[in-house]
């Protein structure tokens, strides 16, 4: 198993890339399940979880070839309704191959989620929508059976705003008989990206950034190419290592407009933070201001940059506090950033925090994806050595992200870890 030590107290300077956006990748995959012949993806982000999403994939019997960040796939032929349990229970996001089985095959077999521990995440609104379609569901043995002749369009409230459900429910609905209308849709731009995709594909989707999305069902999509959309967590994750360590950077491909609240608030801190001709100029500041941040869901604060703020805030001047909307448990790197010196306290989805002078290199242990990025951060602002175990965490969702800090100056390593 790897580990990740840095030694802290270097400046970033110079130019890193943005990777793909895996929240984006992760449904176009899915959509490759509802046309016959071959879909072309570039800017596809090298990661375990795009790995886990292919191997789902391949299950069905769709054929995928990666060659780079460039993956062709083939669904021709789906040969197997299943999801089982064994891929599925890594990551949460292959449920999102539900919607287009039961809408290209008639029925479906697919593991319940699983993937990061930061609270329950259910699916009964995706599977509310596929009812209201027409679908027939029963969950047996850990397992979402679905069957219909052909879904039948509908009128969809969500109750709360949910990307994966409004992605799963928009591919069922571009092969479903008649007009499908979600209300209280996801409006995150990885929702957006799915959607121009299955447009590419011959689907009729209007409201695409909004939160009534309606979809007029046709009877075959065609395959298409498509170059993914920049990740906007990466980017601001990258803003933050610039703004802790006094950091002069420029982020080539990066997602800007996607980005508003985020970079409103990193300058708020006292940030500079601009477009500078095709990439955007990240200047960090001596004295960080304190911030208070509420994750909603986008354009809101997004819950996905919360722990990377967090450990923003744990080197500001002042008190900030940090409300946390969307996941219950998504606090748990706390207890790390206290071990290097962090003064945090949790009140239910609260946190405040008592900015420090500064903190100290420890050995931390990373819980999932978000927090193992707020670690590796603090890493870079800590005095003296930081090892970060358990990182397989931070490959499920980040391309090299500590060769691109190495690229920038950071004294950072991937090792074995002993034993």
């Amino acid at each position: 198993m790897d580990k990740i030590v840095i030694r802290g107290g270097e400046r970033l300077i110079g130019e890193a890339g943005v990777s793909g956006s895996k929240n984006a990748s992760l449904p176009i995959f899915a959509a490759s399940l509802l046309t016959e012949g071959e879909n072309l993806l570039h800017n596809v982000p090298r990661l375990q979880d795009i790995q886990t999403i292919s191997k789902v994939l391949k299950n069905l019997g769709v054929k995928v070839h990666g060659e780079g960040n460039t993956y062709r796939i083939d669904a021709t032929e789906v040969t197997n309704e299943e999801a089982p349990y064994d891929l599925v229970k890594t990551m949460r996001a292959s449920i999102l191959v539900l919607g287009p089985l039961i809408a290209r095959l008639g029925k479906a077999r697919v593991s319940l989620p699983g993937g990061c521990a930061i609270g329950a995440r259910p699916i009964n609104l995706h599977l509310m929508g596929l009812e209201a379609m027409g679908a027939k569901i029963e969950l047996r043995s850990g397992y979402v059976e679905a069957k219909a002749d052909r879904l039948k369009g509908a009128t969809i409230s969500f109750d709360t705003a949910t990307v994966t459900g409004t992605e799963n429910l928009m591919m069922a609905a571009t092969l479903a008989k008649g007009k499908t209308v979600l209300q209280n849709a996801a409006m995150e731009p990885e929702v957006s990206d799915l959607a121009n995709v299955l447009k590419k594909m011959g689907a009729k989707i209007e409201g695409v950034g909004t939160s009534l999305i309606e979809i007029e069902g046709v009877e075959s999509l065609h395959p298409t190419e498509h170059t993914v959309i920049p990740d906007r967590i990466e980017a601001g994750t990258l803003m933050i290592a610039a703004g802790l360590t006094r950091g002069n950077i420029k982020l080539l491909k990066c997602p800007f407009r996607h980005m508003e609240t985020v970079i409103l608030k990193l300058r708020e801190t006292g940030m500079e933070i601009e477009p500078e001709g095709e990439g955007v100029r990240v200047v960090g500041t001596r004295r960080i201001r304190s911030v208070d941040v509420k994750t909603q869901p986008y354009p809101g604060f997004p819950t996905d940059m919360q722990a990377q703020f967090m450990t923003l805030m744990s080197l500001a001047r002042g008190l900030s506090i940090i409300t946390e909307t969307i996941f219950e448990n998504r606090f748990i790197h706390v207890n790390e950033l206290q071990r290097m010196g962090a003064d945090i306290r949790i009140q239910g989805n609260t946190a405040i925090i008592q900015g420090v002078e500064s903190l100290n290199g420890a050995k931390v242990m990373a819980s999932d994806l978000r927090a193992s990025a707020s670690l590796i951060l603090a890493g870079l602002a800590a005095d003296g050595v930081t090892e970060v175990s358990r990182v397989y965490h931070l490959d499920r969702g980040y391309e090299g992200l500590e060769k691109k800090l190495a690229g920038l100056g950071a004294n950072i390593r991937r090792v074995k870890e002993e034993g």
